[in-house]
């Protein structure tokens, strides 16, 4: 097989129709491993082959593209860029798409490698095209450009090399090309910057970053909604949120949360502004953050009690995020009648609203019931019996419900909140007092598919885990769910059949 490999590809360039070999030769590289087919290739000449990349030929562009891509890929990076980069430089200048991609791929390899990336870093003319690639149609490819210029952001040579060279100027004349374009940019930006401070230091003093943050306050609604998202993944890393708390942009994100209610164009920004904070309680401090600003748990309310199912919607994840802490769930319960109205609105969201905007508040739901055990208190799971309560008469029999409809989703998703509470006593004693609820959960046909018998799995699991399971269930009923859980989700009982002789 190697043999042939080596024989295919010095015949191959000098073909008019090389398709036959082309196809033989993928059959060749693809068979043999990766660490045989990199030994069998390394020293061999690989310009042919890139040489038939040059065709209006789609069948034969896609053949090359195929075996390039197996042979590349199991070549070391420093063998690349000492010996093909000529080769991939032409490939991220061709026409095709599919030929870009796979030039950016290997670009990619040799950025991520301490020495190889030497080599491009010294002839920066590989990386100018990798920049322009950025601003091509083709999202994919874009993407794939991006993706290989964040790896350099992991040396300071790497980082000089984009932000105090002349690349800087090909990132900012390809940023000019149009918005799509610029927000690539800031993509790459953000990218960079969440690596490390010293990286957001080179970001920041390029001037990138400023004027990302100036576009949250652009006259242009679609593009601040854009800015804020950039904003929020900027704030993923501990560094880039105490640099947003530097340049004050917490209190300005705050202000437009405030000044969004006289702006009839909010709701397309307004989700973006709470998604912020909701990301920034999840990552620092739900108490700090709500307090701090607490125009943001104020809108999350307002939000919830909207009929516009987008913020209603935007709502409910952030209730659910914010209620998954305890630090969260006394947050929240602190705000009094608020909240109580708000879990009214839940309760009712969940029986009547359209199905996406159920299934999100049953995520919500179950979220905000969720306590381990370790966090087990008495006032906790007080708290969580109230809350429980709080949103129907009968809970229990409310979401049991649930398993009726045609909508799979709304099944597991009332199983899962049964699975929040099955780990706390007072639930497991709702579970018992209920008629017939213990023999609704050891029954198989209540779970038509796979993830409703993963969902019941989950509840029957939850419960035999449970240290005060077999006190409150009885032993007849916990040895039911301990055969349910040995058997696993999907045991099929199976049913004989008697044929008696003589029988019509």
């Amino acid at each position: 097989m190697a043999a042939s490999i080596g024989s295919l590809l010095s015949e191959i360039s000098g073909l008019e129709d090389p398709i036959e070999e082309l196809q033989n030769l993928k059959t060749a590289v693809l068979a043999i491993p990766l660490n045989l087919l990199g030994e069998t290739v390394s020293g061999l000449r690989l310009e042919g082959l890139f040489s038939l990349l040059n065709t209006n030929d789609r069948e034969q562009t896609e053949l090359c593209v195929v075996i390039l891509g197996r042979i590349l890929q199991a070549l070391d990076p420093l063998y690349l860029a000492q010996n093909c980069r000529n080769e991939l430089q032409g490939g991220l200048n061709h026409s095709d798409d599919s030929v870009k991609i796979l030039a950016m791929s290997q670009v990619g390899r040799i950025a991520k490698h301490s020495e190889a990336v030497t080599e491009i870093l010294n002839n920066q003319s590989v990386l100018k095209d990798v920049i322009h690639c950025i601003g091509v149609e083709k999202i994919s490819v874009a993407k794939e450009a991006i993706g290989a210029l964040s790896k350099l952001a992991h040396t300071k040579a790497g980082l000089d090399a984009l932000f105090q060279s002349n690349l800087l100027k090909d990132l900012k004349d390809v940023m000019a090309t149009n918005d799509v374009i610029r927000y690539r940019v800031y993509e790459l930006v953000v990218d960079v910057s969440s690596v490390s401070p010293i990286s957001l230091g080179y970001c920041a003093n390029s001037g990138f970053i400023s004027q990302l943050l100036g576009e949250l306050t652009g006259d242009d609604i679609l593009v601040r909604a854009t800015a804020i998202e950039m904003v929020t993944t900027l704030a993923h890393s501990q560094h880039g949120r105490l640099y947003l708390a530097q340049q004050g942009i917490m209190d300005k994100i705050s202000n437009m949360i405030i000044g969004a209610e006289s702006d009839p164009f909010s709701s397309l920004y307004l989700p973006g502004l709470v998604k912020f904070f909701g990301n920034l309680a999840i990552m620092d401090s739900p108490q700090q953050v709500c307090e701090c600003y607490p125009a943001f748990l104020q809108k999350v309310f307002e939000m919830a009690l909207d009929q516009d199912p987008v913020m209603t919607g935007v709502a409910l994840d952030t209730l659910g995020v914010l209620g998954s802490t305890v630090e969260g769930k006394q947050v929240l319960q602190k705000t009094g009648e608020k909240f109580q109205r708000v879990l009214k609105r839940m309760s009712q969201l969940a029986r009547n609203a359209a199905t996406e905007l159920r299934v999100r508040c049953l995520e919500a739901i179950t979220l905000l019931l969720t306590l381990p055990a370790e966090q087990q208190t008495e006032d906790l799971l007080g708290l969580m019996e109230s809350w429980f309560g709080a949103l129907s008469s009968q809970p229990i029999e409310m979401f049991r419900g649930f398993s009726t409809q045609p909508f799979p989703e709304l099944h597991c998703g009332a199983l899962r909140i049964f699975t929040a509470i099955a780990c706390q006593p007072w639930g497991q004693k709702l579970m018992v007092a209920t008629p017939g609820f213990v023999e609704f959960i050891v029954d198989r046909s209540t779970g038509p598919n796979k993830e409703s018998k993963d969902a019941k799995f989950e509840l029957v699991k939850a419960l035999v885990n449970s240290t005060s399971t077999a006190e409150i269930f009885g032993n007849q009923h916990y040895l039911s769910l301990r055969a349910y859980m040995r058997e696993g989700p999907y045991y099929i009982t199976a049913v004989s059949t008697v044929t008696v002789e003589g029988a019509d």
